[in-house]
């Protein structure tokens, strides 16, 4: 079993940034691929970025590359996510994911069966 808390969000105003943390429990972590995936108001997950079990493989969706980074230290059980050059549309709640099945990167939300409760990123103009 594995729980995960992100933490890090908040508000900031565009071409701000913040960094996004994820701690999870369970010695096994750092065998797992983690990602993260974000949900706007009114609209679908979306995936945002993942990262393979040692960090040495990840790769972000379109709208946030160059932008945001995946990174992780697996002595502490932590994944990051840092935000640069926030944009309004980047507002959303932002989630953690990581799969005990697989420690390669995917973007696809099916693959992860572990998340966390979210938190939330606001981006004023």
């Amino acid at each position: 079993q594995v729980q995960l808390v992100e933490s890090g969000g908040g508000l900031v105003q565009a071409g701000g940034s913040l960094r996004l943390s994820c701690a999870a429990s369970g010695r096994t972590f750092n065998s797992y691929a983690a990602a993260w995936f974000r949900r706007a108001p009114g609209k679908e997950r979306e995936f945002v970025a993942t990262i393979n079990w040692n960090g040495r493989i990840r790769y972000s969706a379109d709208s946030v590359k160059g932008r945001f980074t995946i990174s992780r230290d697996n002595a502490k059980n932590t994944v990051y996510l840092q935000m640069n050059s926030l944009k309004p549309e980047d507002t959303a709640d932002y989630y953690c994911a990581t799969s005990s099945r697989s420690g390669s990167t995917t973007d696809d939300p099916t693959n992860y069966n572990y998340w966390g409760q979210g938190t939330q990123v606001t981006v004023s103009s």
